[in-house]
């Protein structure tokens, strides 16, 4: 028997493993790029929520870029969200100088602030 077959049928090649034909599949290839951590939040959400998205777009190859796109956006609309938020607080340099304690406080509150929105209009939608 033959380790290789070709169905014209559907144009595809299989490889004999053990008793079954198993079609020859390969995924295309897709140019290498940072993912941050709000592309590694998105692709987990993919992977245990849109299973069906994830699949699409692994298999059309574009998985790596959109992950990429959506790590960008979010990191833009992130800094975004809390320069603008500093600036509605009057948080400044001068409270930075003057009390620190309370500016890392107030910091942190906006920062946790800005990635709940985040997760919730980019990651998670």
């Amino acid at each position: 028997m033959d380790k290789y077959i070709y169905d014209d049928k559907n144009n595809l090649w299989y490889e004999l493993q053990g008793d079954y034909h198993i079609p020859c599949l390969v995924l295309p290839a897709e140019e290498e790029q940072p993912i941050g951590v709000w592309g590694q939040r998105h692709l987990r959400y993919l992977k245990e929520y849109r299973r069906g998205t994830y699949i699409n777009l692994l298999t059309s190859g574009k998985l790596i870029a959109s992950l990429a796109e959506i790590d960008k956006q979010a990191q833009e609309r992130f800094e975004r969200l809390i320069e603008g938020m500093k600036q509605a607080q009057g948080i400044t340099e001068q409270l930075k100088a003057e009390n620190a304690f309370e500016w890392i406080g107030r910091v942190n509150n906006i920062r946790a602030c800005a990635e709940g929105i985040v997760n919730e209009e980019i990651i998670y939608a």
